[in-house]
């Protein structure tokens, strides 16, 4: 396993992240747990989770139990010390989470308090916000995304008012360090020049999709990262399960997440097949397990700080840990660049 520097802050994070989205819906805290040590047995010191999780479905009821059973986890395992703890606050939408506001310094001062209790912890390593006020074009929303109705002063007011709040956290000693999530190169941009102009904590890091399906970071987001030092998290690096092929030909296979999760979050397309079957080949043809490949390739993204994964199964699980293993031939990495001409944006 080897180990990234988070942005600027002197934090290090494995190149693997185990997401924890899944906990408390499609995985019980026994198989949590399981799972937590196992991966920091294998060397990921870095877990990631939010204020809204679980997923599959999204609930008033069920919201907030994976920062429960990860809490439960480092109270047990006494293991706090060895692990980078990532949460996120909600932004605005979820009706059962703040009446649907957006971000704000009560609602950041809240929830910090509410995933501290959780997390049974004193501290949180990464603090991210879920996705901006003004909106994002993450999430297929990029098909329709207007970001004419921004009011550009009203967003940057907002932000100096989110960072202030973010150093009155970390001279506290409750939150290390801040960081984005759904965010676009512009918003970034704006983050960072708030922050160096009023001497505010800088935000070291973006999580956002990305996957051999999904590759809108490769253009302006990965110019900022590399020449601002803010890492990429990548969330979705197998694209929810697609890249191991077991949605082929409309194939729906039980307990999946797409049976809760209906569209994948409009990621079954009709073009969604091609692009999926071309990386498969490819893995067959160098004899690699497709999301091993997927996971490996990841790594040889300049920008990539870490890849999140999550999984349902114990043979996913080790499925992915080993991938650090996996090492891409140049021959091989040449026919992923071909094929991801040939397939763009598959959805």
């Amino acid at each position: 396993m080897k180990y990234n520097k988070l942005g600027q802050t002197g934090i290090e994070v494995s190149e693997l992240c185990l997401g924890t989205m899944l906990w408390g819906t499609q995985n019980t805290s026994a198989e949590a747990f399981y799972q937590a040590d196992t991966a920091l047995a294998a060397g990921v010191n870095f877990m990631d989770t939010a204020q809204m999780y679980p997923v599959n479905p999204l609930s008033a009821a069920t919201q907030g139990d994976s920062e429960r059973v990860l809490g439960e986890w480092l109270a047990q395992s006494g293991k706090r010390d060895q692990v980078v703890v990532a949460t996120k606050v909600a932004g605005n939408g979820i009706k059962y989470i703040r009446d649907g506001a957006g971000i704000s310094r009560a609602g950041i001062l809240a929830a910090v308090e509410a995933s501290l209790k959780s997390l049974q912890t004193d501290y949180i390593d990464l603090y991210q916000l879920h996705w901006p006020n003004r909106g994002s074009y993450h999430f297929r929303q990029n098909w329709h995304f207007d970001p004419t109705k921004q009011n550009k002063a009203e967003v940057l007011d907002h932000m100096g008012e989110v960072l202030e709040v973010c150093d009155e956290l970390q001279k506290a000693g409750t939150v290390r360090a801040f960081g984005l999530s759904n965010e676009s190169a512009w918003g970034t941009a704006q983050w960072l020049r708030v922050s160096e102009e009023k001497g505010l904590p800088r935000v070291a890091s973006i999580q956002n999709e990305y996957s051999l399906l999904c590759r809108l970071y490769d253009t302006d987001l990965a110019e900022l990262s590399h020449n601002e030092e803010v890492g990429l998290l990548s969330f979705s690096p197998l694209a929810t399960g697609i890249l191991s092929g077991k949605y082929l030909d409309g194939a729906m296979p039980e307990d999946s997440r797409a049976t809760l999760a209906h569209g994948l979050g409009g990621r079954l397309t009709p073009r969604l097949d091609a692009a999926t079957r071309a990386y498969v080949t490819i893995a067959q043809d160098y004899d690699l397990d497709t999301c091993q490949m997927a996971l490996a390739w990841c790594r040889t993204r300049p920008f990539m700080a870490s890849a999140i994964f999550g999984a349902r199964t114990n043979d996913q699980l080790a499925n992915a840990l080993a991938s650090v293993d996996v090492t891409l031939s140049d021959e091989c990495l040449r026919d992923i660049e071909r094929a991801h001409k040939l397939h763009p944006m598959p959805y």
